[in-house]
């Protein structure tokens, strides 16, 4: 389609991100903001298209040959990774993508996404761009289009002589607005075949991975952890908090009847911040997909809170196919948990809570993060102690990291602290838990080499343990093992520890 009005460019740089587990073993996941988006700017008339460049394997050259096909009027980027903190970890690839597009051509180009929003005059200044949208996107993009003042365009930045200008505020749709206007993602525009589940999800057929889909049902959080960022997005102007606004799940269940029907999908992810939180919602939208008999077709992961599980309505989200928890745990130590603002779990013993889970037969991935503020070696291995005693199906171990737009980052900048974007030889790359610069805080108490070189013993503690590798055996089978083992054959480099 020559002469378009928007192309929404999801840029590459897995390699980089993830090093060699980019090959078998990390998700090709959709880009499903940029999809809603597109559905909603050809509703309104314009015309649209996706290239993902990432599911493609394109490098930058391949980008820009294919961008010239389509001659856009603007191009887009939504910087947005599988999980919100992941949006900041794609900004080199973005970066080497606009500045070649810059270097060759008159597009314009509008940033979007977790990152922008967080640092727009940073990433406007830095970047070989034209705008910055802060906010969820969906009017800016429509105003850019409709060739709207740039003085009148919701949650626009861009420069004037050099100074920095601002449209006006963005507008975060309610939900009735979502249920108006979101109504689906154009799935249709997307290279489905190409999209691939976490390793993890798919151990009860390994081999079977493909196709993926992963989906909003709501959007927002408002738990205010201070390891995380997602409020510069699902917020006006960066003051007010996120709130959850939730879909219609009648609608929600219309998209995953179609991913299904049309597409193939069983295995799916549920993207929200925190799923398994509203009963009201969650239950809807469950016994919707058993009422349409789909439950048995879906293999779904989703985000829950230890304390937002509810024993009682556990087997009616296994009936809805949702197979796998990923559980906000984050340390085995209250105190460290309590100074992040993570739920302090007073009243719920996480032991007896991953246990009901898996007696439902719902198995659990648990997140752990080493290097809060509060850390030393032993609250670290407090949580590892943890990890290895609750032994669940999956275990994803993080450094902390202070993410553009958190309170962790705020603080790290008022307290000189250096961060990856403060070092020439690392940059926003350093924010990737898995790149070879991954370059996370110190605590009070450990470096930030002490903190990164626990993680990675850890790691390997854990998946190398023969509790957990003979779990995995007799509940997955030898193929999952099997699959385990290859995983740790690669140990991930890191500068820090050559530094």
């Amino acid at each position: 389609m020559k002469n378009l009005d928007l192309l929404l460019v999801h840029p590459s740089g897995r390699k980089k991100i993830y090093q060699n587990l980019s090959e078998d073993f990390s998700a090709i996941e959709p880009p499903y903001v940029a999809a809603l988006t597109a559905n909603f700017i050809r509703n309104n008339g314009f015309s649209v298209k996706i290239l993902d460049a990432n599911a493609e394997g394109y490098g930058t050259k391949e980008t820009f040959d294919a961008i010239k096909q389509y001659n856009p009027s603007l191009i887009s980027i939504i910087v947005h990774g599988q999980q919100p903190s992941a949006s900041t970890q794609m900004m080199p690839g973005v970066g080497e993508l606009c500045k070649h597009i810059k270097n060759n051509s008159n597009y314009k180009i509008l940033l979007t996404g977790n990152h922008p929003s967080a640092l727009p005059e940073k990433t406007l200044r830095e970047e070989y761009i034209d705008f910055v949208g802060r906010g969820e996107g969906y009017d800016t993009h429509l105003a850019l289009l409709q060739n709207t003042n740039l003085s009148k365009v919701p949650g626009l930045f861009y420069l004037e002589n050099g100074k920095l200008q601002f449209g006006i505020n963005e507008r975060v749709l309610n939900s009735d607005e979502m249920n108006q206007m979101l109504t689906t993602a154009a799935w249709d525009l997307l290279p489905m075949e190409k999209y691939k589940a976490h390793n993890w999800h798919c151990f009860d057929d390994i081999e079977n991975r493909k196709p993926y889909a992963s989906i909003y049902t709501s959007f927002g959080c408002g738990m205010g952890c201070t390891f995380c960022m997602i409020d510069d997005v699902f917020s006006i102007g960066q003051t007010q908090k996120s709130r959850i606004r939730c879909r219609d799940p009648k609608i929600v269940v219309d998209e995953i009847e179609n991913l299904v029907k049309n597409y193939g999908v069983k295995n799916l992810k549920f993207i929200d911040e925190m799923f398994v939180l509203n009963p009201k919602h969650y239950l809807e939208i469950s016994n919707e997909i058993i009422k349409r008999n789909l439950g048995k077709e879906l293999n779904i992961w989703t985000y829950s809170r230890i304390d937002t599980v509810k024993e009682g309505n556990l087997d009616i989200l296994k009936k809805a196919g949702i197979n796998w928890f990923a559980l906000g745990i984050e340390s085995g130590n209250n105190k460290v948990r309590q100074e992040v603002q993570k739920g302090k779990f007073n009243d719920v013993k996480i032991q007896d809570v991953v246990q009901k889970i898996k007696n439902a037969g719902i198995y659990a991935g648990c997140n752990y993060i080493f290097g809060l503020p509060e850390d030393t070696k032993e609250s670290m291995q407090e949580t590892l102690d943890l990890a290895i005693e609750l032994n669940g199906e999956w275990a994803n171990f993080y450094s902390a990291m202070a993410y553009p737009g958190s309170e962790l980052y705020r603080n790290a900048k008022k307290e000189k602290i250096k961060l990856p974007e403060d070092i020439e030889e690392i940059g926003w790359i350093g924010y990737s838990q898995h790149s070879y610069e991954c370059y996370p805080l110190s605590t009070k108490n450990l470096s930030r080499s002490e903190v990164l070189k626990f993680r990675d013993e850890a790691f390997e503690k854990y998946f190398k343990g023969e509790k957990y590798l003979d779990m995995i055996k007799n509940k997955f089978g030898k193929k999952a093992e099997e699959h385990i083992k290859e995983m740790n054959k690669i140990k991930l480099k890191r500068k820090l520890f050559e530094d």
